[in-house]
């Protein structure tokens, strides 16, 4: 069992808390940056694709697993980041304008969908993010002007400062690069008063009003980072693919974020990490499975996406809190051991809330 001996003010708002925790996320870095050194281009592409389906994690575990509001539309805010990223560069704009200016447009709009989405909570709000989700697609198909309608667009390749990112390894440090920013955006952002008041509005919205926090802005604040976070992750997806249409950005997607989160850990930081490589590296599995089942079974057109269902309510019904509580359990259990005690972790019986005034 780890004791934190604190002899410094400074250490309570670390981001890393003990030397272990530097250690150990250096040698993470460390193998991530000589990765390209030895891994093909498939690899570079598959690891690359992880880190853009994290960013859009932290973005979706910023609004559902921090501030509590469920939402199946984010494919939306993906299509809208991948899209405004496109044209833009496509009239002329750098790289370097044109990724934050999409950034600031997704955010604006997940700002301006939270308003009447305020006053519903669970199942009514998803209904409500799921529309807006067919909303942007029917757009998407009737604006061939800017989207290029059904036939999609093609995607002009990244520059930076004269610089062009045309190999599978700079992209992927790009993305790195990209990743380890939103990562450091979003540890400070729930170490700030906003990020403070989102989770204070997820645990109890009556309790968060009481101590003066203005529901209203703490939940549109929340849709606009959200969204923005994952319209970068949007653009980045639209180069990584060179070619982005409608079929892209569909419920699907939406669901694969939402089983991102889930599995991964919901309300940790770590789960949206977890979540992502657990996603990302998914279909390749049911791809391989496929060939070892039956014909009957491995050529059903749909069994990636009742894989996932499957997946997320064994998740939802055994391990709630997903990946990363797991390994905090067997951390735990070796920490504690051999005084560890079977119970510790034992989920408790809950009761509606009808049920608790008896």
């Amino acid at each position: 069992m780890r004791f934190i001996f604190k002899t410094q003010y400074e250490q309570d708002i670390s981001l890393l808390k003990h030397r272990g925790q530097l250690f150990w996320y250096g040698l993470l870095l460390a193998v991530l940056i000589a990765a390209p050194l030895f891994l093909d281009r498939f690899y570079l592409g598959e690891i690359s694709f992880v880190f853009i389906y994290a960013i859009a994690g932290l973005g979706l575990m910023l609004l559902t697993g921090f501030t509590g509001q469920v939402s199946l539309g984010h494919a939306a805010f993906l299509a809208i980041g991948a899209y405004a990223h496109a044209y833009m560069l496509s009239k002329g704009l750098a790289f370097v304008v044109a990724l934050p200016t999409a950034m600031i447009l997704t955010g604006i709009v997940g700002a301006i969908v939270a308003i009447p989405a305020l006053r519903l909570v669970g199942i009514y709000l998803a209904i409500a993010t799921l529309a807006f989700l067919i909303i942007v697609e029917q757009i998407i198909i009737r604006w061939v002007s800017v989207t290029g309608g059904g036939r999609g667009m093609l995607v002009p390749p990244v520059e930076i400062f004269g610089l062009a990112v045309a190999t599978p390894g700079r992209f992927f440090y790009l993305c790195l690069a990209l990743l380890i920013v939103a990562l450091i955006f979003v540890m400070n952002l729930l170490r700030a008063p906003s990020g403070r008041a989102m989770i204070a509005v997820r645990d109890s919205e009556i309790a968060a009003r009481s101590m003066g926090i203005n529901l209203a802005k703490t939940k549109a604040t929340s849709f606009g980072i959200s969204a923005a976070l994952t319209g970068l992750a949007g653009a980045l997806m639209a180069h990584h693919t060179g070619y982005i249409s409608p079929e892209a950005f569909t419920l699907t997607i939406s669901i694969q974020l939402l089983l991102l989160i889930v599995v991964g850990g919901l309300g940790s930081i770590h789960g949206a990490i977890l979540g992502a490589i657990f996603v990302g590296f998914l279909p390749q599995g049911i791809a391989l499975l496929r060939d070892t089942l039956p014909p009957a079974i491995g050529e059903v057109p749909g069994l990636e996406p009742g894989v996932f269902g499957l997946i997320l309510i064994l998740f939802l019904l055994f391990e709630p809190h997903g990946i990363y509580g797991q390994w905090l359990k067997v951390r735990q259990f070796f920490s504690e051991f051999p005084l560890y005690r079977r119970a510790t972790n034992k989920r408790q019986k809950t009761y509606l809330r009808t049920e608790r005034v008896r």
